[in-house]
């Protein structure tokens, strides 16, 4: 395995474990002892080479499909709006309906079209993110804020949107034909 794969995989398992509010100890107290801190750490920095076997079995731990744990095959230079962005479904279980419906509703109708009823993640596309700007009635990097303020994103994630190249979302949206109809922001 490739140094630089192998720090991108680690990089991954970071994410998600810190996505799940875990600390290396908090992993190795979680699983009883299945999973040792100083082992996950050494996966993490990439100085440890991780079987396909392991990898699956701290998949299932942490409650996430394998392919969430895979780093993408792209170079991480190439950043496109065809990102993935990981929500939290935990975090956003716990937030008020009346600030995160929307939002809500959008990720239970994905899971319902992927028959992922799996409960803790969800990954969408950066387009995804544009569309619940609308919804939301503010720019994609407001609502990407927002989002990790509410901790449904992690941190690192603002600017997906504008780094992807795209025109701005002011370009794709035309408001003169929403009319009346626009509601006032809260």
């Amino acid at each position: 395995m490739s140094t630089d794969y192998s720090r991108a995989l680690g990089a991954r398992l970071r994410a998600i474990r810190n996505q799940q509010g875990l600390s290396l100890q908090g992993v190795e107290d979680k699983s009883h002892g299945r999973w040792k801190a100083v082992v996950v750490g050494s996966y993490e920095r990439g100085d440890r080479a991780v079987t396909v076997q392991r990898l699956s079995e701290l998949a299932v731990f942490y409650g996430v499909p394998v392919s969430e744990l895979l780093p993408d095959p792209r170079p991480s230079s190439a950043v496109t709006s065809t990102n993935k962005i990981v929500l939290n479904l935990e975090s956003l279980g716990s937030l008020p309906a009346d600030e995160a419906g929307p939002l809500a509703r959008y990720a239970s109708t994905i899971q319902a079209q992927r028959h992922d009823y799996n409960g803790k993640v969800l990954s969408i596309r950066a387009e995804d993110l544009k569309s619940l700007a609308i919804i939301y009635d503010m720019s994609p990097d407001e609502l990407t804020s927002r989002l990790i303020e509410w901790g449904v994103l992690s941190p690192g994630m603002e600017g997906i949107i504008s780094a992807g190249g795209d025109d701005d979302l002011e370009e794709d949206v035309d408001e003169s034909a929403w009319g009346d109809r626009r509601r006032a922001p809260r």
